[in-house]
């Protein structure tokens, strides 16, 4: 898949590519991070943008 895209890092690791939030919601779930809120304040930073800047 190619487009916009989130450099996805968890814990300092750099994890991914995501296309949509799904993708960033997946690799936290695969990391074992189920429970996150990727809108709450100080869960995720969000780099260029909130959660539903894609471009």
């Amino acid at each position: 898949m190619t487009g916009p895209y989130r450099r996805v890092d968890i814990l300092g690791e750099q994890i991914g590519k995501a296309h949509e939030l799904a993708d960033v919601a997946e690799f936290c779930r695969r990391a074992g991070l189920e429970e996150l809120d990727l809108d709450a304040d100080g869960m995720v930073d969000w780099m260029g943008g909130g959660s539903d800047v894609w471009e």
